[in-house]
């Protein structure tokens, strides 16, 4: 069902984005409409044609819906099938869902979609207002340009699709504060999960009014912490790293002063989980530098969010079971409290997939481009992206094979909607035997 609905978003994004009234010159062709459709609905970025330049005004409304659709439709989709997964797992794993989640509970299919939908609208307008103010005001746009460019750049941020009406993304404002940190911080916000942002807060009443406070960092679950310290540690580490490896890169960080430094390589850490928006040249960056965005794309962000990837959850979850089988731990534990067995197979299963649709596609491709045409590397950067739904890109995109283009976006449809039905997938197989194989053993290393 959940596949049938993405399906049905993109044929019909499809259908309006083939319309001559959707292009402002000739009519799109059917692998440019399909591809920009999956794209939008899968809230990835990855672009054929010049969204800024090639769209109508008509066209461009009808990939912001679809974003918006994709976006909203994801959050909605993990949440209500993390519901599912709660009922129909037995009491023990029912109560041990529940309080990793704080949000899972019979009855609340209706406050899921209510608290998405109001978290979308909140986080949506206060950042289109903050940008459609930076734009008129300092840059002298027009009233409708403005707002028009705000709410794209808002939807498409808050939803991680990486969409822009600039040609150049957001590389003209590659120092402006004003511009780079709402959207950075809409990326985040989307991404980080809508669990985690409905257990952040906590609804009580002051007076006849019901308020939304801050829980306390004690009363947080260990999904909402593990989450919450994979986000802060990578962000960090991928600041500090994009800092240090293109400081005096001249495609890059080189011309800017060191303030616009800092806020390029902050904006740079924050979008491959998984945005799209460039303010510097992806294609001006090292190879090193590819590589490592190749990593932070492959992770992407919180279970339940907007952001693609394998998630932030999976990562922690592999990261502790690593930690625990060196130290010859019995049980794999995070802040106090033993992870189940079948959330440690889930993760490894979640992980393996991933790389193995990113090795099958990338060596489809690379045997039918000549190197001299299109490097591995450059290839390997379009299908994570793709993969992890993140759009950005090398420049190559465009200029691949028609059919590669339809396996990139096979790829995007499957990274989209991959993660969360398989991990659920996984969860509702589970069940007990009355019986056990006997144990043997296997020669490792």
């Amino acid at each position: 069902m959940v596949a049938a609905g993405f399906l049905g978003a993109i044929a019909a994004g499809t259908l309006l984005l083939s319309l001559p009234v959707a292009a402002t010159g000739r009519t799109a062709s059917v692998v440019e409409a399909f591809f920009t459709a999956t794209s939008a609905a899968c809230v990835t970025g990855l672009v054929v044609v010049d969204t800024e330049t090639f769209w109508s005004p008509f066209g461009q409304a009808v990939i912001l819906v679809l974003v918006q659709i994709g976006g909203f439709g994801v959050m909605t989709v993990a949440s209500l099938l993390g519901l599912l997964l709660s009922r129909r797992m037995g009491l023990r794993t029912r109560l041990v869902a529940a309080e990793s989640t704080h949000t899972i509970g019979l009855g609340e299919v209706r406050r899921v979609m209510i608290g998405a939908l109001q978290f979308t609208v909140i986080a949506e307008v206060l950042v289109a207002t903050v940008i459609t103010l930076r734009l008129r005001v300092g840059y002298g746009e027009s009233v409708a340009h403005a707002t028009w460019s705000g709410l794209f750049h808002s939807v498409s941020a808050f939803n991680n699709a990486g969409f822009s009406l600039y040609g150049d993304s957001l590389m003209r404002f590659v120092t402006d504060p004003w511009v780079c940190l709402p959207i950075s911080a809409a990326v985040i916000i989307g991404g980080i999960g809508f669990p985690v942002l409905v257990e952040l807060t906590r609804r009580t009443t002051s007076g006849d009014r019901p308020v939304l406070l801050l829980r306390r960092p004690g009363r947080w679950s260990v999904h909402t912490r593990l989450t919450l310290l994979m986000t802060a540690v990578l962000l960090a580490v991928a600041t500090l790293f994009f800092l240090a490896v293109e400081w005096a890169n001249p495609r890059t960080f080189g011309p800017l002063d060191v303030p616009g430094k800092m806020l390029a390589a902050f904006t740079q850490a924050v979008m491959p989980r998984t945005a799209g928006f460039n303010s510097i040249d992806t294609e001006g960056l090292n190879h090193g530098s590819w590589f490592f965005t190749d990593i932070l794309m492959f992770i992407g962000g919180g279970s339940g969010g907007t952001a693609g990837g394998v998630k932030v959850g999976t990562l922690a979850v592999l990261a502790v079971v690593l930690w625990a089988e060196l130290r010859g731990d019995p049980d794999v534990t995070a802040f106090d409290r033993r992870l189940a067995p079948f959330t440690q197979r889930q993760a490894g299963t979640v992980a393996l997939v991933a790389m193995a649709a990113v090795v099958v596609t990338t060596l489809a491709i690379t045997v039918t481009v000549p190197p001299e045409v299109v490097p591995l590397d450059r290839v390997l950067f379009e299908v994570v992206s793709a993969l992890s739904t993140t759009g950005l890109s090398t420049g190559i995109t465009g200029d691949l094979e028609p059919w590669h283009q339809c396996l990139l976006a096979l790829l995007m449809f499957l990274g989209r909607l991959g993660p969360i039905t398989l991990g659920t997938g996984l969860a509702l197989r589970e069940r007990r035997r009355l019986y056990r194989r006997p144990e043997s053993a296997v020669v490792i290393g």
